[in-house]
């Protein structure tokens, strides 16, 4: 069997990533994706032992085009397309000092392609992956472990081709993964909102959260619409009649798994998602997600091209393995109806294991 960190060598990888998040220096917001790259990599395919963990230089890249693809999109007009003719000067900037160069390269393939998805079954998306793995390389990943003037290689390793988790930090990653991600966004938004060219842009709004790392509200209705008629207007949770305006819910909560993946999408009443909440959905809930992807794979996959939101089925089920498991780990309770809840126990998983292995 592997070994696995101690509490005391979690707290002490903890600890450094504060300093390096508070000490480190930050022209753009470059070093807060990579930290986030990471620390979703590790939940998708990392371990919670001490192995080192191989990460391609293009898997990191790939990650920081889903991040900033919203994000280089006009502020004021947030949406599935890309049609405003002043949409330069109301992009939001990364970078103290200049254009980040990651945002410029996405431009192009936004007035192209206006969607992610529609990017991604592009021939030319190779060659977008390919500039940011360059940008990439020679920016965040070569300074992020500099703290007041000196070098900390405790996150990583360089190679050739990417990079390699030091012993015990996949399993740091995947056990703070939450409070990483939300040391990292709040940073970046910190970090926008301290730029002079964004602040006449920024206004008096306070939306800043959700268009940086949540879907728009043209994306979610989008979603609304395809997902009722795909499942009558049913509640996911309750199988009752929707008629009122339907909420789009995250099945795996967006607290515990910060990003907008097609497959973790479902219509629920509005008194059933906020009696969720945050919590994972109990063992009937769970059977019955992975019987609705399985059932409707293809038409998911439209829904994101449709929608401009990213489909990864094999990703979003290592998340909810991953979820499932901490959930036992830490003696959580998932949600069955309003006021009635059911320990966690080691078969969520497995559940989910046969499902997702091949």
């Amino acid at each position: 069997m592997n070994q696995s960190p101690t509490a005391e060598e979690h707290l002490a990888f903890l600890v450094k990533l504060q300093r390096l998040l508070s000490e480190g220096d930050f022209t753009a917001t470059y070093k807060f994706a990579l930290l986030m790259a990471l620390a979703d990599i590790a939940v998708e395919r990392g371990h919670d032992d001490v192995r080192p963990l191989e990460i391609p230089m293009r898997d990191i890249a790939e990650k920081f085009v889903d991040y900033y693809w919203q994000q280089t999109m006009p502020y004021k007009s947030a949406g599935l397309g890309h049609d405003n003719k002043n949409a330069s000067s109301s992009v939001l900037r990364q970078s103290t000092s200049s254009d980040a160069k990651v945002t410029t390269e996405i431009q192009e393939f936004i007035k192209k392609y206006g969607t992610l998805g529609r990017a991604k079954q592009s021939s030319e998306f190779k060659r977008l992956i390919n500039a940011v793995s360059s940008t990439v390389a020679g920016q965040p990943v070569k300074f992020f472990q500099k703290i007041g003037g000196g070098t900390d290689a405790f996150v990583y390793e360089r190679y050739r081709g990417g990079i390699v988790l030091k012993l015990g930090v996949s399993s740091h990653l995947r056990k703070f993964h939450s409070l990483i991600q939300y040391m990292a966004r709040d940073g970046w938004i910190r970090h926008i909102k301290k730029i002079k060219s964004n602040i006449a842009l920024l206004g008096q709004k306070d939306d800043l959260q959700g268009f940086l790392f949540e879907s728009s509200r043209e994306a979610l209705k989008v979603v609304s619409h395809h997902l009722s008629k795909l499942t009558n207007k049913k509640c996911f949770y309750c199988h009752g009649g929707i008629t009122d305006t339907p909420d789009v819910d995250h099945f795996i909560p967006f607290s515990l798994y910060g990003r907008d993946i097609a497959q973790n999408f479902v219509l629920a009443h509005a008194s059933c998602n906020r009696s969720k909440s945050d919590i994972l959905g109990a063992k009937p809930h769970l059977e019955n997600w992975l019987e609705h992807l399985h059932r409707h794979q293809d038409d998911i996959s439209q829904i994101s091209l449709d929608a401009g939101i990213i489909s990864d089925q094999d990703t979003m089920l290592s998340v909810t393995k991953w979820s499932y498991q901490q959930g036992h780990e830490t003696g959580s309770h998932a949600w069955i109806k309003r006021g009635v809840f059911e320990p966690i126990g080691e078969g969520y998983a497995a559940l989910v294991g046969h499902v997702s292995e091949p």
